[in-house]
């Protein structure tokens, strides 16, 4: 993103980007946990074990950290469209604008109220009822991601619309055609599959640390059995729904499948897929590469023949199409190097969450002992708490890099959509603003998850109220500032 200089473009650009990959960071993550923590007080609700209300309540600690992070970081997303890109903003409005309000209007008032009621009625409703109130809570965030995915689908493959002669901007003609999207009805699983997997794996990853240090060792194993489980579900679903996604990039956007494939030239009917490649982008070739045969062929088309059209042709392609609204001049290569080596941490990561899913319930049975025997095992999961973030990040870089020229594919260019009236000094006075902010909402985040680590299960009691808050005979709910309060 640098790479395009200090200029107006560059620099709007790589604050986007910034914005949207620390926003991201959060919403699956925030997603995915209220998931987890509502198959937690359901187990609760069912079986009456107290450990899973604790469970419940402790989680749900860091889960409001996330979900108030997520908010933040969102509205600051939303600004970009009115600072940087306002001829964006003006050319997809019509469209943009009800899933925006949709969401702001049904899901996130929905997400909203009911994580009031959830925060503070534990000992007002039955527990099955006061259980509904978190899986309403995880309904609606999934609820704003159907509607935010929605815009974001037609910017991928833009559906249900006619251009206003006029004006040059693009009017909704079918709202049913763009909730209906096939784009969108392949993204929401693979990006529901990935909250799961995200908030999973930080769970199993944090018990991980502290059966580390042999802190409650019930508790912790319960959780991480409860995220372990989720996290194996989630996985093998991401591997399916990225699958189905993938396969439909390579007739509605080959330049991206080409260069997540690493292809400038159509690969042969044997399907050689490269395990590892390098490139001369300016040239537009690849220099090396480790090939397996028919690999890209099983992966493409579920048969062993077959070819993918490489990046040189699709650019043909392109050229052909557009040169006559867009000019000669236009460059339809795609960044080769991040699609290439993010697709395969993407793609290794899912198959290397649902193992480690595995082998760890594998470990934590429930009579047996052996999860804490095996320290290595523990600390590569506490580890693997991290990988759910760079494999989002890596799909959003898949998704976002993978159109361009676009930001509107086929309708509007890139260097189009940016704001006539931004200046680089304003942009780079912003992009520090936007950093220093994120970097200590990001801090903010860590310390307070770790002090409810460290304060640990017992900060919790099962009535809802916190152990400091009980003893001194005060009545307070679970999650005010009782994790601020521990060393």
């Amino acid at each position: 993103m640098l790479s395009a200089g200090l200029t107006v473009l560059g620099l709007s650009r790589f604050q986007f980007a910034m914005t949207t990959v620390f926003h991201y960071f959060f919403v699956p993550f925030s997603i995915g946990l209220a998931i987890v923590v509502a198959v937690m007080e359901t187990v609760y609700a069912v079986n009456k074990d107290e450990t899973y209300k604790k469970m419940a309540q402790f989680w749900g600690k860091i889960f409001l950290y996330s979900f108030a992070v997520g908010v933040v970081t969102g509205i600051i997303q939303e600004f970009q469209f009115g600072m940087n890109w306002s001829e964006y903003s003006r050319f997809m409005g019509d469209i943009f604008g009800a899933p925006l309000a949709i969401e702001a209007l049904a899901a996130f008032f929905l997400e909203s109220t009911f994580i009031g009621l959830w925060m503070f009625t534990w000992d007002r409703f039955k527990p099955g009822i006061h259980a509904l109130f978190i899986w309403l809570v995880a309904f609606g965030s999934s609820l704003s991601a159907i509607w935010i995915l929605a815009a974001n689908s037609f910017m991928q493959n833009p559906v249900g619309f006619a251009i206003n002669k006029s004006t040059g901007r693009v009017v909704m003609t079918s709202f049913g055609a763009v909730v209906s999207n096939p784009q969108l009805w392949l993204e929401f699983p693979h990006v529901l599959m990935g909250a799961g997997i995200t908030a999973s794996f930080v769970v199993a990853g944090a018990s991980a640390w502290r059966l580390l240090k042999k802190d409650h060792e019930s508790f912790y194993r319960k959780s991480m059995n409860v995220a372990l489980i989720i996290g194996l579900i989630a996985s093998l679903g991401s591997i399916a729904s990225g699958d189905m996604q993938t396969r439909f990039l390579i007739k509605q956007q080959p330049m991206k499948f080409a260069a997540m494939e690493g292809l400038y030239k159509n690969s042969t009917n044997k399907g050689d897929w490269a395990v590892y490649s390098s490139f001369n982008t300016k040239q537009h070739k690849t220099t090396s590469s480790l090939e397996v045969p028919y690999v890209l062929n099983i992966l493409s088309y579920h048969k062993l023949t077959g070819t993918v059209k490489g990046q040189n042709a699709v650019n043909k392609e392109m050229h052909a199409t557009y040169d006559k609204k867009f000019g000669k001049d236009m460059n339809y290569y795609v960044p080769t190097k991040t699609l290439f080596w993010s697709f395969r941490l993407m793609a290794v990561s899912g198959g290397l969450f649902a193992l480690v899913a595995i082998i760890g319930l594998f470990f934590n049975r429930k009579k047996s002992q052996m999860i804490m025997r095996q320290r290595w095992f523990l600390y590569i999961m506490g580890l693997m708490l991290w990988l759910p973030f760079l494999a989002n990040t890596a799909g959003w870089f898949i998704t976002e890099f993978g159109r361009y020229p676009w930001v509107v594919y086929g309708l509007l260019t890139i260097a189009d959509a940016v704001s006539p009236t931004s200046t680089v000094t304003g942009l780079l006075f912003t992009n520090i603003v936007y950093f220093l902010l994120f970097a200590g909402l990001g801090l903010v985040m860590i310390i307070l998850s770790h002090r409810v680590l460290k304060a640990g299960p017992d900060s919790v009691e099962t009535n809802g109220y916190s152990t400091e808050d009980h003893n001194e005979g005060k009545v307070e709910d679970p999650y005010g500032t009782e994790a601020f309060n521990h060393d």
